[in-house]
């Protein structure tokens, strides 16, 4: 009887020591994830106050500058008004600067941002009458980009490049026919006519039509006279110039929308007379990349760790 009590007294404390050494493992652990993800954070929130342009070292010397424009032209991505416009002002100031090239790679986007980088570069060649500023196409610059580009000195494309798009669109979807067959009721309730104005879930009427149609042709107008101002007497306007039309860089060149065929590196050197290129495009904060990288996934099991328990 003796031994058996012993056996169960010995085999309840070796339970307890092993359960006491799992939690004292586990306790260590959860400090250890903690204090990483501590760490992690720390080092994320001091990427991003570091700023978010990144620029290239600098060359002594003379060089051509170059910004980047590349995707869609919005206020929050690197193509925004924002970056760009920065990213020019620091390649104008530079007293090496010896021209600069804006390199367009875009389908077009905001018109408020395309107008006020275009405005910018109004601008900066009137504070700094030295300097050229030169577009350079890749692929595309279409639509908004465009718009853009007709504010430097001279374009220049690839014969392949897509150039132009000159016009201004409003998209969505109605679905007040599906809803009909659903049996589905929109109940919405607006203080004012036309505040429900394009509800993708109630029909449209015909003033409301007709003052959206009036609202892009206003826009549409704004970046007419853009590349009019912008290119001025090289222009060989047709019919269809303004049509929303995109056309090949080869048959850019011969409207006037844009001058010749030349790429990055042939305008730095043979236009310019700088083949030193140095980079002062906007650059994605590390800490975003970062965050990309590791994804919601990644930043939710974070939170969980970071709960009080």
């Amino acid at each position: 009887m003796m031994e058996k009590e012993n056996w169960e007294r010995e085999t309840l404390e070796k339970l307890a020591f092993h359960a006491l050494q799992e939690s004292r493992r586990a306790r260590h652990w959860s400090i250890f994830f903690k204090s990483l993800t501590f760490a992690f954070l720390f080092g994320v929130l001091y990427l991003a106050f570091k700023g978010s342009n990144e620029i290239s070292p600098r060359l002594s010397g003379r060089h051509t500058a170059l910004v980047e424009l590349t995707g869609v032209i919005s206020a929050d991505t690197p193509a925004s008004a924002d970056e760009i416009n920065a990213s020019l002002e620091d390649a104008f100031k530079d007293k090496d600067t010896q021209g600069v090239i804006l390199q367009i790679d875009s389908p077009g986007g905001s018109p408020v941002q395309a107008g006020q980088i275009n405005d910018e570069i109004v601008k900066l060649r009137k504070e700094y009458p030295g300097i050229p500023i030169y577009a350079v196409v890749g692929e595309m610059c279409a639509s908004g980009a465009y718009y853009i580009a007709v504010a430097a000195d001279k374009i220049y494309v690839d014969k392949a490049s897509m150039v132009g798009s000159i016009g201004v669109l409003m998209d969505g979807f109605g679905f007040t026919g599906a809803m009909q067959k659903l049996g589905v009721e929109r109940r919405l309730l607006t203080a004012g006519k036309n505040k429900g104005f394009l509800d993708p879930y109630s029909p449209m009427s015909d003033e409301q039509k007709g003052y959206a149609m009036q609202m892009l042709e206003e826009i549409h107008q704004q970046f007419i006279h853009a590349v009019r101002a912008g290119r001025g007497s090289r222009l060989k306007e047709t019919p269809d110039m303004y049509s929303g039309l995109i056309w090949t860089g080869q048959k850019s060149i011969e409207l006037g929308l844009s001058d010749a065929l030349g790429t990055t590196d042939y305008v730095a050197e043979k236009v310019i007379g700088a083949k030193d290129i140095v980079d002062y495009s906007p650059k994605e904060n590390i800490a975003v990349r970062v965050a990309k990288k590791f994804g919601v996934t990644m930043g939710s099991s974070m939170l969980q760790s970071l709960q009080l328990r």
